[in-house]
This record gives structure tokens, C-alpha cells and sequence, in this order.
């Protein structure tokens, strides 16, 4: 029988506040060594303060964490010298190349040349940017910096790779060449940390999600196990107009499980979408519009909060 992965980070009661505002409201959660583990939650909802504390730059108010077996108030350059960190904005050196600027991190962590140079093709290769290897950072599409950025925290082979909203403000095909070499990672067993605002990013990269909003924890489990549990099968969206959405919403709530009325459409839950469908017409009610999709991690976080994901 195979023995479980250490825990490599655990935090019980951690908690970050500022004077009266509380940023992270004594959360408790673990990480497995070769975990993909993602903080789904809208902007403001404690994620990047986490990460932060994590990361052995913040210092947490209370409460307890270990990071590797050690507090990172205690330890924090040991910490780090074991973690790769992918902040929300590039910080890539622009008047460098691709080249100069793994070559410059790498030495930043006392990395003997041979190694490094040896580890830059390798990265290269991972990143998709052999091509690009004499172009200035200034000259790359915002989906080459990404990856760039991600090739340089990979320099020091951490342990753990912590990446913060890493695809915000990129176009799909780019998130998707991310999330491939995202893939890859998790493959080799790297230890990947993830905060993301996008379900589809939290479903598809994650094992296991923690949903936060206004500092707290408001669920964790798999993306499969958040939505068996808090969501149905399916949903179906119809519009009836903003002016009219509001006035059948009495009316679409006795047809199924539980309905959630936004500003441009009402969402209703089921195990059928289409007998919902079937239903509502047969009931007298003629949306302008009707869609029957899977049930989603956004439709958890409107079962938690109240609120879509993003606002």
C-alpha cells in the first residue's frame, strides 16, 4: 500500500488583518506533496493575501503555518529558495532576452553556470519559445511572457510552484497553451499552487479547490465533489427580458430544484436542462432565449455566496 504524500504546507487558523478590515478570516487547510491545489474566488476574497503569507513575504496576524516544516516568519529565505513564484504581473526584465533573463534569475539564486545553462534549453522547450531565445522580452506576446515567467520560476527546480491569477488578461488560445504546459507539470509531480478567478481554470488545472469569499473558506473539496454536492446536474439559463425576469421568477421556482435570478437571465437547477425546458413551455412560459449546460463551479459559488464568480 502506498504511504501518503507529505504535507508540505498547513495552515490552522490563519488569519491577516489590517487595523478593522479582515483580509484572511482563520482559514484552515493542507497541502500534498504533488497536489494541484487551487483558492477559487472572486478579487478581494483573501487569495493573493494567502499566497503572499505563503510565499514568506507577508506576515500573518494569527494562527499557524507551515510551509516545508517551517514558519515562514522563522525561516522565510529557506522557504523561499524552495518555491517558485508566478506574481499576477509579469516582472520580466524588458530590455533583456528570453535568454538573459533565465540566465540572470538563475544566477540571482547562486545557480552555477553549467547548471543553468544546461536547465535554459531545457526551459526553452517547456515554454514553446526555442524560437525566441535572442528576442527582447519587450518584443513578446503577453501569452510568451507568461510562459517566460513561469520557465524562470522553474530555474531553481522548487518544490513548490505557486502561480497567482496566471492567465488574467490573456486570449483563450494563449490560456490554453498555459494550461498545457500547466498539464505538463502537474505530470512530472510538481507541487502546483493556484489562485484563478476562472472556473474553467479551477476545474480543469485543480485536484483540490478551496472556494474563498471575503476572506473565509466556504468550501473545499474536488471540482466533481463542489459541484455534486452544492449544484445539480444541470442547468438551464432562459431570458425572458430584465423587465419580465423578476416577474415569472414565483413561477419558474415551483418547476425545479432552486432557481438564482440575475440581471440579464435566470438560472434554473435540475437533473434534465431539457425536461426543465419542456416543462416551462408546457406551463404557458416562452423565454426569448434557453441554453441547458452542465452545472458549473460558478453556479457553487451562487449556491455559497449568493453572487456570481465574477462581478
Amino acid at each position: 500500500m502506498n504511504s501518503p504524500a507529505p504535507i508540505l504546507i498547513r495552515a490552522t487558523g490563519l488569519t491577516k488583518k489590517y487595523e478593522d478590515f479582515v483580509a484572511v478570516n482563520g482559514i484552515d487547510f493542507s497541502v500534498a506533496k504533488g497536489d494541484s491545489f487551487g483558492f477559487l474566488g472572486p478579487n478581494g476574497a483573501g487569495k493573493s493575501t494567502t499566497m503572499r503569507i505563503i510565499a514568506a513575504t507577508l506576515n500573518r496576524s494569527s494562527g499557524s503555518i507551515e510551509i516545508l516544516g517551517k514558519d515562514p516568519e522563522l525561516h522565510g529565505p529557506q522557504i523561499r529558495a524552495h518555491l517558485g513564484v508566478v506574481p499576477q504581473q509579469d516582472n520580466l526584465d524588458q530590455a533583456l532576452t528570453v535568454t538573459e533573463n533565465l540566465y540572470v534569475y538563475g544566477r540571482y539564486f547562486g545557480l552555477p553556470k553549467k547548471f543553468i545553462r544546461a536547465k535554459i534549453e531545457e526551459l526553452l522547450e517547456f515554454a514553446a519559445l526555442e524560437e525566441k531565445r535572442d528576442v527582447k522580452v519587450e518584443a513578446l506576446s503577453g501569452g510568451m511572457k507568461r510562459r517566460l515567467t513561469i520557465a524562470r520560476a522553474l530555474i531553481s527546480e522548487p518544490e513548490i510552484l505557486m502561480l497567482d491569477e496566471p492567465t488574467t488578461g490573456l486570449d483563450p488560445q494563449a490560456r490554453h497553451i498555459l494550461w498545457d504546459r500547466l498539464f505538463r507539470l502537474k505530470e512530472q509531480g510538481v507541487t502546483l499552487l493556484i489562485t484563478t478567478h476562472y472556473m474553467d481554470e479551477a476545474e480543469q488545472l485543480c485536484d483540490r479547490l478551496i472556494v474563498m469569499d471575503k476572506g473565509s473558506i466556504m468550501a473545499e473539496d474536488s471540482p466533481s465533489g463542489l459541484i455534486k454536492t452544492y449544484s445539480t446536474k444541470e442547468v438551464l439559463e432562459v431570458r425572458f427580458g430584465s423587465d419580465k425576469n423578476a416577474l415569472v421568477a414565483g413561477e419558474l421556482e415551483a418547476l425545479c430544484e432552486r432557481i438564482e435570478v440575475l440581471p440579464d437571465r435566470i438560472l434554473m437547477y435540475g437533473e434534465d436542462g431539457e425536461h426543465l425546458l419542456h416543462t416551462m413551455k408546457e406551463s404557458g412560459l416562452q423565454p426569448l432565449t434557453s441554453l441547458v449546460r452542465r452545472s458549473s463551479l460558478e453556479d457553487v459559488f451562487l449556491r455559497l455566496t449568493g453572487r456570481s464568480l465574477i462581478e
